[in-house]
């Protein structure tokens, strides 16, 4: 049974989620129109901490949550969840929406997104059209790809490719890894190559993307990603979200991207604003690819300007 578990005079909450404990927060009238921030890989809620009080302040009820596998959300494991992909991240929005938003407004949501965060909004736009005001995805990961045609060859290849992939990542060390990758500083390095901008690189920032990976239960998670991720079918990937989203264009979409993004090059970009002419494209100059983080006063400026003008609220 899912549930909603508030502290008092406190704004963030852990939610129920068909037994697995996910962490919330809310900010902003809870009449006002509702914005979901949905964080990258590796990242969390608390990511969004230079952006959410804008948001709130310019009238929006700004929600951001942990997606299952991060911050401070369970870290369930192969045997608990079975995978992890943009698919149930998008079930967890939907019943997000469904039972902590709905019974306090029926207006439609803005859902917006840093890379994986993008990937799961884009997600949700298409499987939940009706629900979704607009989405901002900043940037959109799972580059486009010509999807080939079906052939008998071609599914017994995928067929043995993830059998593959579930055998590796059973038996991978992920735990080593991570253990590794805390000692060595790779964190550090890992952040220094996303951020244009490196004085934006602190020890906050390290904590909010150090401290969940630190959780015993990390490890265990993240193959129930590994697997998810490079399992899931074509119905979940970019190109084919996009290519459904395109036939009907009832959800605005606008991508803002880094110029330096060294993780997802802008020219990806460029080729998706040139492939849907629908979708705009904005560019932050001299910014990677967390620009709500390194640029979080032009990104909330563009972003909140965008909405205003779509003149549907």
């Amino acid at each position: 049974m899912n549930s909603i578990d508030k502290k008092e005079g406190d704004e963030s909450n852990y939610w129920n989620w068909n037994g697995f404990k996910v962490f919330w927060s809310v900010i902003g009238e809870e009449n006002a129109h509702p914005m979901i921030l949905l964080h990258g890989f590796g990242a969390s809620s608390k990511h969004w901490r230079n952006n959410s009080y804008y948001f709130a302040q310019k009238g929006y009820s700004v929600y951001t949550i942990d997606l299952i596998g991060f911050g401070n959300s369970a870290q369930p494991g192969i045997r608990d969840i079975g995978k992890l992909d943009n698919g149930i991240w998008c079930n967890q929005v939907s019943d997000f929406i469904k039972q902590v938003i709905r019974p306090k407004t029926s207006k439609k949501i803005i859902l917006i997104g840093n890379s994986l965060g993008s990937l799961v909004a884009l997600t949700c736009a298409v499987y939940l059209e009706n629900e979704i005001l607009s989405v901002i995805a900043a940037p959109l990961p799972d580059p486009l790809v010509i999807r080939k045609k079906e052939s008998k060859l071609n599914s017994i290849f995928e067929k043995f490719k993830t059998k593959l992939i579930k055998i590796i990542f059973r038996v991978f060390p992920l735990e080593i890894v991570l253990f590794l990758v805390n000692k060595l500083g790779i964190i550090e390095v890992g952040l220094n190559s996303a951020y244009f901008k490196k004085d934006n690189v602190n020890q906050e920032l390290i904590n909010i993307i150090k401290k969940p990976v630190l959780r015993k239960t990390a490890a265990r998670s993240l193959r129930a990603m590994c697997i998810g991720m490079s399992t899931r079918g074509n119905k979940l990937k970019a190109s084919y979200l996009l290519e459904q989203l395109s036939h009907s264009k009832k959800v605005p979409f606008l991508l803002l991207w880094g110029e330096k993004d060294n993780f997802i090059p802008l020219f990806l970009g460029k080729k998706i604003a040139n492939f849907h002419r629908w979708v705009e494209l904005k560019i932050i100059p001299n910014s990677g690819h967390c620009v709500h983080d390194e640029d979080p006063s032009l990104f909330n400026k563009i972003s909140h300007e965008w909405i205003r003008d779509l003149k549907t609220i």
